[in-house]
């Protein structure tokens, strides 16, 4: 058996995962951010990719990466990737803002919310505004608790990639130079 690595897949088969998450993850390493930064930005930005306002989500990461001086491509990159847990979610967001306001089920007849959203705005607020109000209470519940999770959870690997990255580095005598006057 041989042990020779795989041919790298061609730019257009990459997957979807590979291509908008793992790539500039990988790229940010190799050009020097920390994994402690990009860890913040994957946890951050998947939590901010989850709010359950339809149309917020690009701004609120855009938002926290300038303020907490994020790196954009991962974030806007994370928020892409979490589209697909982002509609089962707001299911259980609304679900669970309902349980604890003690709440009817709400309302997620979908269609007839397009439809009204369509016709008029303000009777879509007015007839569906509890149910993203819960939606945003459940998200606000599960967001604190999610951030911490999932900094966590991709540390350790993106610390070992970081390790990695330096290992693969060639040389560069320059340094080399510098540590031996420094010494």
């Amino acid at each position: 058996m041989s042990a020779e690595a795989a041919p790298a897949p061609e730019a257009g088969k990459r997957g979807f995962w590979r291509r908008w998450v793992r790539d500039p993850v990988v790229s940010q390493l190799t050009q020097g951010v920390s994994p402690e930064k990009i860890a913040l930005t994957l946890a951050l930005g998947s939590a901010l990719a989850l709010f359950p306002i339809l149309g917020t989500t690009t701004t609120l990461c855009l938002i926290a990466g300038v303020l907490l001086g994020l790196n954009q491509p991962i974030i806007q990159a994370v928020n892409a990737a979490c589209i697909v847990i982002y509609f089962p979610l707001i299911l259980a967001f609304v679900r669970l803002g309902d349980a604890l306001t003690g709440s009817a089920r709400s309302s997620l007849d979908v269609p007839l919310m397009v439809s009204t959203l369509s016709h008029s705005p303000r009777a879509f607020l007015l007839q569906f505004g509890t149910t993203a109000l819960h939606a945003v209470l459940g998200w606000a519940v599960v967001a604190p608790a999610w951030i911490p999770v999932v900094y966590l959870a991709t540390l350790r690997p993106l610390r070992a990639a970081a390790g990695g990255i330096r290992r693969r580095r060639p040389r560069n005598p320059s340094e080399d130079a510098g540590r031996q006057a420094r010494s």
